[in-house]
């Protein structure tokens, strides 16, 4: 069979010509999705030495390890970085096309990455000590999908808080396909973090949390509503948990004027709309028992097939 070619070249050229989303074209290409992935691999080697490697590390050849992979990450970086710069600019800094500028982004993120570490261990000391079932921290670290989840997203908000675009977007969206928890890299989160089984959680971009709080799977802490679109950018759109707020699982709580006050816990289900103040309680208060009479609990059915 001989297809027509030419025609559909000229047809899918068409198409690029009135709806662009071209990369790699005349040398101004976008962050690489592939390398950022592998530079957040590296980072989590930074951050959790030994955890994310297979080969075995003596205590004498770790300084070297460690200054040999901290080089190779700030160039490969300083690249995805300085692909951003040229391509959308910063916009809390006017930077654009600048060498330079993401040299300096680059060196101000790595410096920040022992401060990352110090948040991390207080949500490994949460998740420890929040579930009964984590034998040793080592465990939490290696087996909990909420560290990759969490540690991703502290590294990813370092460089989010500094106006570099996308890329904290493809590490947060990386960690979300792994561990199953969505968090922007916008969110502010304190320390003592902990989600229990980590699934389905969502935590959108201007949420702020405090310290001390406790999640567990498929809440959402979301806006109330996105019909405005591009109009709502840069306002606080997702709720406020202060510090010792514990949320049960399939809770939603909705906008950005919704604060749940210090030391509050949300039952399982409640969908919550409105600020409740401190060290309130609140639960869903419909759910009816209902008593099977004596002969339906003896009932046999058969199945015949």
């Amino acid at each position: 069979m001989t297809y027509p070619i030419t025609e559909m070249t000229q047809a899918l050229l068409a198409s690029y010509r009135r709806h662009g989303g071209i990369n790699h074209l005349d040398g101004v290409n976008l962050p690489s999705r592939e390398a950022v992935v592998d530079i957040t691999r590296d980072l989590l080697r930074l951050v959790f030495p030994g955890f994310f490697d297979d080969r075995v590390v003596h205590s004498s050849e770790l300084q070297a390890e460690t200054a040999l992979l901290l080089d190779s990450v700030a160039g490969r970086l300083e690249d995805e970085i300085y692909k951003s710069l040229r391509c959308f600019g910063c916009p809390d800094s006017g930077l654009r096309d600048s060498r330079p500028a993401a040299s300096d982004l680059t060196s101000e993120f790595l410096r920040q990455v022992p401060v990352v570490r110090e948040k991390l261990q207080t949500d490994v000391e949460a998740a420890f000590q929040g579930d009964p079932a984590a034998r040793t921290r080592e465990e939490v670290i290696l087996a909990y999908p909420f560290i990759e989840a969490i540690a991703v997203h502290r590294l990813a908000h370092e460089l989010h808080g500094r106006g570099v675009t996308l890329l904290p977007r493809i590490m947060s969206e990386w960690a979300h396909s792994r561990t199953g928890m969505d968090i922007h890299p916008g969110a502010r989160i304190g320390t003592h973090f902990f989600v229990d089984h980590c699934t389905g959680t969502v935590i959108g971009e201007t949420a702020e949390l405090g310290n001390h709080v406790k999640l567990y799977q498929g809440v959402g802490l979301v806006a109330r509503s996105l019909a405005a679109g591009q109009a709502l950018r840069g306002q606080k759109r997702h709720p406020t948990l202060e510090d010792r707020v514990t949320i049960y699982a399939n809770a939603t709580i909705v906008g950005g004027d919704t604060v749940i006050g210090a030391g509050s816990t949300i039952g399982a289900n409640v969908f919550l709309m409105q600020s409740i103040p401190r060290d309130s309680l609140v639960l869903m208060e419909d759910i009816k028992v209902r008593v099977m009479p004596k002969r339906e609990r003896e009932t046999v059915v058969d199945f015949q097939i």
